[in-house]
């Protein structure tokens, strides 16, 4: 019996129901009924971290292998959009992150799994430059999805079309997050690169190369928001076209180019 498939079609059950029961009543007078799309999204996480602790872990190694890794990032904005959810309205970002992070696991179940590319669980440093790069990608992608929704929220109070709106927080509220979340991002990737420059002797070896300067492009743009917001009072397009290309640079610095091989010297 192969318990990944189980958990997977489980996940991928689970986190389709949760973004149907919100997409069904998104406009809905009363809104998604969030205990029963928070019921269905536990499920689905829980099977989720089950697979996820099966695949990572295999004895002394730790298999960072590219759709593991998407399939970790995945789960943690699940969990961290879904513990916001019981306190504040995000009814326009959960339909999104449990639809993405679903499909991820019907993949999942196609993807032939893959033992060549482990991580010793010994190398300290370099665990914990993924590590830190991996919450730094994860936090900046809930920044950009938060920019999409003040973009959103922005567009509907122009055209005064309240319905849309009335379900999801203040604009100012949802700004304010957006810059708070900003700016824990930039700070964790500032530390990933800044260990990597430091510490690991690959980090700027030619087949590296590319990804260190895409990483440190996304990076000077993330300040750049940041202290045009700060010191000139940006907001609105300029933002969000800035956070997604910066985010579109990370993403493929991480991703989008190769494999991650993770091997000395590697990175992401």
């Amino acid at each position: 019996m192969d318990f990944l498939v189980i958990g997977s079609s489980i996940a991928f059950v689970a986190y389709m129901l949760a973004t149907l029961a919100i997409l069904t009543r998104l406009f809905h007078p009363k809104g998604p009924n969030l205990h029963q799309v928070l019921v269905l999204a536990v499920i689905a996480i829980v099977a989720h971290t089950f697979n996820d602790a099966q695949l990572f872990f295999n004895k002394d190694a730790i298999n960072f292998s590219l759709p593991n890794v998407i399939s970790l990032v995945s789960l943690v904005i699940t969990i961290t959009i879904s513990l916001i959810a019981l306190r504040m309205k995000v009814n326009l970002l959960l339909p999104v992150i449990y639809g993405f992070a679903g499909i991820w696991q019907l993949i999942m179940i196609f993807i032939p799994k893959t033992e060549s590319i482990p991580l010793i669980a010994e190398k300290v440093i370099l665990v914990s430059h993924i590590s830190i790069a991996l919450i730094a990608y994860c936090i900046l992608i809930i920044a950009t999805l938060y920019a999409f929704q003040v973009a959103y929220i922005n567009l509907k109070l122009k055209n005064k079309n309240l319905t849309a709106v009335v379900h999801l927080p203040p604009l100012m509220q949802v700004e304010k997050q957006l810059f708070n979340i900003l700016m824990i991002g930039t700070v964790f990737l500032f530390a990933s690169q800044f260990i990597g420059l430091l510490f690991l002797e690959g980090f700027l070896a030619t087949e590296n190369l590319h990804k260190t300067i895409l990483s440190l492009i996304a990076l000077v743009i993330y300040i750049i928001i940041l202290a045009g917001h700060f010191h000139q009072g940006w907001r609105g397009h300029r933002v969000l076209l800035l956070t997604i290309t910066a985010s579109t640079l990370l993403t493929l610095s991480y991703f989008g180019l190769s494999l991650i091989h993770i091997s000395e010297p590697t990175r992401l």
